[in-house]
């Protein structure tokens, strides 16, 4: 995959700048720093959404021409969204929770053209299952790999991958980037004429 305009990556995720490369691209890297304030009045698929394309659309506020990808990575574990943990205390809190249980990484992203003000993005779940952990271990993890820049408190490629029981969808979405769907959008005719990607 190649694109002849610059491309942006509106993150600061070393995991999807990986994921990214992947497929050959290379995008500079300028994080948004746009707040993410959850509407109650959304789903949480549309708040992620919502998030992925705010964050594409102000750093395009930054550049006169290119294509930015901003995306958005939460864990969901009974209706509770669980995002990055703030200290070791709240990760801990967070693991303990996940332990032996079935959840959902719900991650979204958007693609945004530049100066044309075009944009498409999509959402993607799937579904992790924990084994139980104690607390030796779950402190243990937390000590180690310091999962403070990860929604849930978990990376799925770091030391917990022993956590997981089996997962149901993508992995690479756990990762924080849905790579198969971003693929097929990306080739789709429609929409490589619609965001100018040529």
């Amino acid at each position: 995959m190649n694109f002849s305009r610059r491309l942006i990556l509106a993150s600061q995720s070393p995991r999807r700048l990986k994921l990214l490369e992947q497929l050959g691209l290379h995008p500079e890297v300028i994080p948004s720093t746009l707040p993410e304030v959850f509407d109650a009045s959304l789903s949480t698929e549309e708040n992620i959404k919502s998030f992925a394309e705010l964050k594409a659309k102000s750093v395009s506020e930054k550049i006169e021409d290119g294509i930015i990808v901003g995306a958005d990575t939460v864990v969901v574990l009974d209706e509770e969204v669980l995002g990055k943990p703030a200290d070791p205390a709240d990760a801990f809190r967070m693991l303990r929770k996940l332990s032996g249980k079935m959840h959902s990484v719900i991650t979204a992203f958007c693609v945004y053209s530049t100066p044309e003000e075009r944009y498409i993005s999509a959402v993607e779940t799937t579904k992790v299952f924990f084994k139980e952990q104690s607390d030796e271990e779950i402190k243990r993890y937390i000590s180690i790999d310091k999962p403070f820049d990860k929604a849930g408190a978990y990376g799925i490629q770091d030391k917990t991958a022993v956590f997981v029981k089996k997962i149901e969808g993508s992995y690479e979405n756990v990762m924080g980037f849905p790579l198969t769907l971003f693929y097929k959008a990306m080739t789709n005719p429609k929409n490589i004429k619609s965001l100018n990607l040529n």
